[in-house]
Parts: structure tokens; sequence; C-alpha cells
């Protein structure tokens, strides 16, 4: 593990203690049986927003506290552990990302205030079909008048049915395969002709597909440069693939340690079942993995907030390997739990429901495999 900051550490603290008191996941599994619309509890997220989380990365000029990605992951594995529901990762991590990358002085003045203040929720609508693949765009952006008009849909966007305002990645030239061509664009919610459709995924939370027909916007919402937005939707999906391998990082862990306190304190045959040989080393290959994933996800923390050239490989490589190690801790938690856990009223299912989700989300393990490997040439 990374030596913290004293300031990360006083957060971590907080994130730990105010996650494990007021949010757990007794209060997700609450909100997952009230069928709530929006899939988070909105006094959650206003305490959330209180405690300054979705200003963690926005500037002081525009009411946020000007930390790093590497603070930023701190409280994020944090509320991973307990399943919170909420849109800070989707809009202040990835929403405030988008701006700070290639957003207007305008863009940045209207809307970074209102998602540091958790009042605005800004999310990415990035990916059109079932596998994620930012080079495959078709929503069609076409100029029209002063502005463009767009065409097309996008699916599984995080937040997407209580959000303020989308990014939207569009393609304004070329064909789905090249990455020229394609633009970023900020879109109202309300704007004339989007459709939102909330989604019911198995992990409960808030996805939603959208539909653009005739979406007309002015050149005022433009992020970054038209034709050339590849790179800086790059830039930013890595930052939300850090942040979201984090979150990823702390769900496994909190997975580990209940599996661990499990075999410590479960008995069969007169003693622990953490004393027979088989579960024993598989929980200290899982403690490997989980120290392992752990320094790919703080490597790629870093790597972004020190420019690093390698940042790219380095975010595939911890979502890939917070992937792999959340896919198998969530497996094993329920394997050596054994009946129970199977059943829905023990927690162990929620672990593995949001495993497969996050892994899916932003590129799975496969997709960062091909990714990292292409780097080199290989």
């Amino acid at each position: 593990m990374a030596v913290l900051t004293e300031e990360q550490s006083m957060l971590k603290d907080q994130a730990n203690a105010w996650a494990r008191d007021e949010s757990p996941v007794t209060k997700f599994r609450q909100l997952r049986d009230s069928g709530a619309a929006r899939r988070y509890d909105d006094a959650t997220w206003q305490e959330i927003s209180a405690m300054g989380w979705p200003g963690i990365l926005i500037p002081e000029a525009f009411g946020g506290s000007d930390m790093d990605y590497a603070t930023f992951g701190v409280v994020l594995e944090e509320t991973g552990r307990q399943l919170v529901a909420s849109p800070l990762l989707a809009s202040g991590l990835v929403g405030a990302s988008a701006l700070l990358l290639g957003g207007s002085d305008a863009q940045k003045q209207h809307w970074l205030p209102r998602i540091a203040a958790g009042s605005a929720i800004v999310t990415l609508a990035v990916d059109e079909g079932p596998h994620h693949g930012p080079e495959q765009l078709a929503l069609a952006a076409t100029a029209s008048g002063e502005g463009f008009k767009l065409d097309g849909s996008k699916v599984f966007v995080l937040e997407g049915g209580s959000a303020d305002a989308f990014v939207v990645a569009a393609r304004t030239d070329g064909a789905p395969g090249e990455q020229s061509g394609i633009s970023l664009f900020l879109v109202p919610a309300d704007a004339s002709g989007l459709s939102v459709s909330a989604l019911k995924t198995a992990d409960s939370r808030g996805y939603a597909d959208l539909t653009f027909a005739g979406v007309e916007v002015g050149a005022d919402s433009v992020i970054g440069e038209v034709g050339n937005g590849f790179p800086l939707l790059d830039a930013l999906l890595d930052r939300a693939r850090a942040g979201l391998a984090a979150e990823m990082l702390g769900t496994a862990c909190e997975a580990f340690d209940r599996t661990l306190e499990y075999l410590k304190t479960r008995e069969q045959f007169g003693q622990v079942i953490g004393s027979f040989q088989s579960l024993g080393h598989r929980a200290a290959t899982l403690f490997m993995d989980m120290e392992f994933a752990r320094s790919c996800v703080e490597a790629a923390l870093r790597a972004i907030d020190t420019d690093d050239p390698e940042t790219p490989i380095l975010c595939s490589l911890a979502k890939c390997k917070a992937g792999e190690f959340l896919h198998d801790m969530s497996n094993d938690m329920i394997q050596m739990h054994g009946g129970i856990g199977m059943t829905d009223e023990f927690d162990a299912g929620f672990y593995l429901k949001r495993a497969r989700a996050t892994e899916a989300t932003f590129g799975g393990q496969s997709f960062h495999r091909r990714r990292y490997i292409s780097h080199y040439g290989l």
C-alpha cells in the first residue's frame, strides 16, 4: 500500500466511518427493495455532497477542494466497500474530468460549481452496444446552422436517469472504428429530441439508454476540438477506469475481509474451517491477488496525477487486475460461505452482482488485455 498523505489518511478514515455507520450494505438492500426510480438515496447524496466529495477534483475557484485522483481513489475505495449507490464516480469524477480536460470557460463556470455542490449531475455517454468500444461510435453529429444535430443512441449510461447533462461522444466525420472524426458535446438532459429510458439491472444501480432524434446543440456545446476528440475521450476514459478500479478494489477488499472473518469463526468437525488447508491456501492466494490489484490501482491514479506517459497502459492494467480480483473474490465469497452464500438474505449476492456490472463498465478484462499488449506492438 502506498503511503498516504495526512490529508488522504483523514479522508480515508472519514469515508470509512461514514460508509460503515451511515450507508452500510443494509441501507443499499433497503434501497433495492424500495424500487426507487433514481437508484440512489437523495439524503445519502446530500450527505456526500456536504462532505465535499463531488468537488475533490474541482478547483477552489469553482467551489471544489482542488485535490488529486489518488485522493479521490481513497474515497471511492471506502464507498465501494459498502456498495454505496451515488453519482459520485459518474459525476464527481467522470463528468468533472470531462470539463476540466476540455471544457470551455463558460462550460466550467456553469457546471463545475454545481457538480461540486452535488446540485447537478453530469455523466458520460459513450457506448452504443453490449461491448465497450470507444472507437466504434456511430452516433452522428451533423453540422446544422451554427451548431450540430445529433442522431443515434447510447446504452448503459451511468446515472443516466438522474443526469442533468450528458457528455456525449459522437461522430462528426469518418466511420465506426476510426479514431478521427470523433467529437464530444455537452447535451442538457432536457434537450428536445432526447429520450431517456431507465434500465433495471442485476446490480440495482442507475443506468439508462439514450436515444437522440434530431437533438440540436449549439457550437458552444462542443468540448475540446471538433473532429479531434478521441485523445480527449481516451484520457477521460482512463480517469473513469482508474476511479472505477478503486471502487472495485474496495468492493473486493470488503468481500475478502468478510470471508476471512467467516473462515475464522465458522466451525465444522470441531474446528474452524479456516484451518483446513485447501481453504487456507485459497485465502492466501486471494490475499496476494488483492495486494497486486491494489498496487496496480494506486500506480494508475498516481500516473494520472503526475502526467506519466504510461498512464493509458497503467489504467488498463488497473482495471483488468481489479476486475480479475473482484471476479474471483466475489465467486469465492459465495463458495466459502456455502449454502447461506447463495441466499438473498445474505449480502454476498450483492457483491457478486456489482462485480459483474463493474467488470463490463468502461471495458472488461479482455478489452484491457488487448489494449495493454497492443501498446507494446504484440
